[in-house]
């Protein structure tokens, strides 16, 4: 629904006052910092419209209101001015990420991030193409072999096979080289394709041995994907999120389990751009007092990971926007020099 001008004017005032103090704010208040020449009946009707819209919302201990998810979400799509950070201003503030070791790199983007914002700073590690340039298979015993996979970057992943045939070292060493002189360089999916009409001259065994070693290959390559917090004590100085035990509960389960966090900056990798996850509106943020701002970045165009900063829903997101995107730009470009 779209908001008459004044209505924007004064939800855009009431979101950054709340966010400033932190209290909920009465129509006196917002008569005196809207800028807007209108009585007090006036402000009080257009706020109760507001209310009943759900953008707003009235704590049963006070006069004031304060915004909703709803009203933060209105607020940065359409109401929020964003501070610019260009390129030198960034440098300047010593926002620079030195071409290093790429986990050296992305953990200085999430200490970045956290310190520029004060809150916490996460990075998604860049995703392990699932593209394998050799395999080889080791008898550690019967029944149980060592499947080893070397990516194209000459990165090593295990993987333990547990078989229900006992297979002999000619027998590994056939298959291995099956595999390596006709997929490599392919991803496992592609493999596990081709596979099935292109084995009906090996033996069911070996087949078999194939296959499943296709499908630890792919778990395993899968498991690469991790990511870098820095910065959670941060959250704990804030009031909204470490109110209560079971806020605190809730918050440090997110970043001890990573799984609902790892989902998120997924979908954020997907829709491209800064993205904005508000609490109590978005189902991938576990908490209603957190948000969760965040930006994909790319290695040589194509884009790997996702980083951002995990706070309040009452942020100042004018402020953490610019230094998320901005980190994202730097990223990108010291991974893909690296």
């Amino acid at each position: 629904m779209q908001l008459e001008p004044r209505a924007q004017t004064l939800l855009k005032a009431l979101v950054e006052r709340y966010i400033a103090d932190g209290q909920p704010v009465g129509s006196r208040a917002l008569s005196k910092i809207s800028g807007l020449d209108l009585s007090p009946a006036t402000i009080r009707n257009i706020m109760a419209d507001l209310e009943e819209m759900g953008y707003v919302a009235s704590p049963h201990t006070s006069a004031g209101r304060i915004p909703t998810p709803r009203g933060y979400r209105l607020f940065v799509d359409t109401l929020l001015t964003v501070q610019h950070i260009d390129e030198q201003a960034a440098a300047a503030q010593n926002m620079r990420l030195p071409a290093q070791q790429p986990q050296k790199i992305i953990a200085n983007a999430a200490q970045m991030l956290s310190s520029l914002s004060q809150f916490a700073g996460v990075v998604q590690s860049p995703r392990r193409e699932s593209v394998f340039q050799q395999i080889e298979f080791l008898r550690l015993s019967e029944k149980r072999i060592l499947l080893v996979i070397v990516d194209p970057r000459g990165d090593v992943q295990n993987r333990l096979l547990l078989t229900d045939v006992d297979y002999t070292p000619g027998q590994l060493i056939q298959s291995a080289n099956y595999l390596n002189q006709n997929y490599a360089g392919l991803t496992f999916d592609e493999v596990r394709k081709r596979l099935g009409g292109e084995l009906a001259q090996l033996r069911d065994d070996m087949g078999r041995l194939m296959q499943v070693a296709v499908q630890a290959g792919s778990e395993a390559m899968a498991e690469g994907d991790d990511m870098v917090i820095a910065g959670e004590r941060n959250l704990l100085s804030v009031s909204d999120l470490s109110s209560n035990m079971s806020s605190l509960r809730q918050m440090f389960e997110m970043f001890e389990q990573k799984t609902g966090l790892m989902q998120l900056l997924d979908v954020s990798s997907k829709a491209g751009g800064v993205q904005i996850f508000i609490g109590g509106e978005s189902k991938l943020v576990p908490m209603d007092e957190m948000s969760v701002v965040t930006a994909p970045y790319e290695v040589n165009g194509r884009i790997v990971g996702t980083l951002g900063v995990i706070g309040p829903t009452r942020m100042a997101y004018e402020r953490v926007i610019p230094i998320v995107d901005i980190t994202a730009k730097l990223l990108s470009n010291a991974l893909s020099q690296s």
